[in-house]
């Protein structure tokens, strides 16, 4: 008798307990779900057509490499799911019916919704060119796209060579995989130096320099024309469309950037442009219908920030946000001073603040680069108030922690050039920089660069 009355009290506090369902297992949508966990009891469903569980996406090269097994990279025992009452489906969600809060699948059913969260993340920006569809074009984002890629270059007897397409970190990540296994890659970019669009004109020249010092053929100033398969659909070369070169080839890797995930919502109502637009709540046009991450295009673009930022820590941080406001206590996204590490084979990079590959008006920029052509930094400050407005520096580990408060300080370049020295993070037994990067300052400031 107690045990009957208890079960349909469990029964009916289920039905009334508000279900949140989560689009995407990513960073995004899994803090999101991880945050609403510890503000509440509500139910809670993630929903994944990639992957089983959640993956560190930022280390998918590491597991071709080999330094690191599929294991590693997943953050949670499977056992964490069910512990904190995660429940996790694996399907392509293909409808949305925000008029009656429903979900539909590719693999057919649905799901109803108190809440949702749209964490789809993105997907390899493509071009139409032609013989995308052949066997061996790969991308480098998806847990499918390593074992394309698995399955395409094995070794350096199956895949001789490589072409890669587009210069930006995920061709550098991926060139950097292929040549571990002695895989001749070629790489093309549009532009002068790789990253140039980014990277001032010192630091792409030394990044180009690098690259090609691992045995990559970088081509600059070379775009895709198209595609060639043999009899079997499967690469065999590609043309370039500058001179029309033919280069042979067992593998391309398309590596021109990524678009948001969001086709699934024509017909939802759901406002989009080249993501979901949000406000700074997160929020869509749409009552109890959030986007996060990859997939979110702010409506009003945050100080300098890009609209659509696909990067590991404002994911992190829009999930942590979309949870306060879904659990009662409503904030706005604030991602702070912009901030990005990254690797170009052995040169590790970090940028805190804005230092612009084309100087703004107000802008000057110091440059110091080491002899060893591995390690500079350029520090951008506004050449009438001398405020610090941003670092980028190569082969010098720094502190996020002091840039942050120095930026938010509004220090100027003459503080941070004599305080330097407290932002290394590198241990004491690696060499120091900062005497040879204050007394370079002191010789070759720029007045009105």
């Amino acid at each position: 008798m107690f045990r009957n009355f208890q079960t349909t009290q469990v029964a009916t506090y289920q039905k009334n307990m508000q279900h949140v369902v989560i689009i995407g297992n990513g960073i995004a949508g899994v803090t999101a779900a991880r945050h609403i966990r510890k503000l509440s009891d509500k139910k809670i469903t993630i929903i994944s057509a990639e992957t089983d569980y959640f993956f560190s996406r930022t280390a998918l090269m590491y597991v071709y490499m080999g330094h690191m097994r599929w294991t590693d990279i997943e953050p949670y025992e499977h056992w964490f799911w069910e512990k904190n009452r995660l429940e996790l489906k694996k399907a392509y969600v293909s409808k949305i019916e925000t008029s009656a809060k429903t979900l539909h699948f590719k693999e057919g059913g649905n799901m109803q919704y108190d809440q949702l969260i749209i964490a789809s993340g993105s997907s390899t920006n493509t071009f139409g060119w032609e013989g995308l569809d052949s066997k061996g074009v790969v991308g480098m984002v998806t847990k499918q796209d390593l074992e394309q890629i698995e399955k395409y270059a094995p070794n350096n007897k199956e895949c001789r060579s490589a072409v890669l397409v587009g210069g930006g970190l995920i061709g550098v990540e991926l060139a950097e995989m292929l040549r571990t296994r002695n895989i001749d890659v070629t790489f093309l970019i549009r532009e002068e130096n790789f990253w140039d669009g980014v990277l001032p004109e010192g630091e792409a020249a030394m990044i180009s320099r690098h690259v090609k010092s691992h045995g990559v053929d970088l081509r600059n100033h070379t775009n895709l024309d198209k595609i060639v398969a043999d009899s079997d659909g499967k690469v065999r070369a590609v043309i370039t469309k500058e001179t029309g070169e033919e280069i042979a080839c067992d593998m391309v890797g398309i590596c021109t950037g990524v678009k948001p995930n969001f086709s699934f919502l024509a017909e939802s109502g759901i406002e989009t442009d080249r993501g979901i637009l949000v406000n700074r709540k997160l929020e869509t046009n749409i009552k109890d219908v959030y986007a996060i991450g990859d997939c979110a295009q702010q409506r009003e673009a945050i100080g300098n920030r890009k609209p659509v930022e696909a990067v590991w820590y404002t994911g992190r941080m829009m999930g942590e946000t979309v949870a306060q406001t879904i659990c009662g206590n409503p904030f706005e996204y604030n991602p702070g001073h912009w901030f990005n590490s990254a690797k170009f084979f052995d040169i590790e990079y970090q940028t805190y603040g804005w230092v612009f590959s084309k100087k703004k008006d107000y802008e000057a920029h110091f440059h110091w680069h080491h002899e060893d052509d591995t390690k500079c930094i350029t520090i951008a400050y506004h050449k009438d108030s001398m405020q610090f407005l941003g670092i980028n520096t190569f082969g010098i580990r720094m502190k996020h922690e002091v840039f942050d408060r120095w930026l938010t300080e509004k220090r100027d370049v003459h503080f941070v050039m004599e305080h330097l020295k407290k932002a290394n993070f590198d241990p004491e037994f690696y060499t120091q920089y900062e005497s040879q990067i204050q007394r370079s300052f002191q010789q070759h400031q720029p007045i009105n660069a």
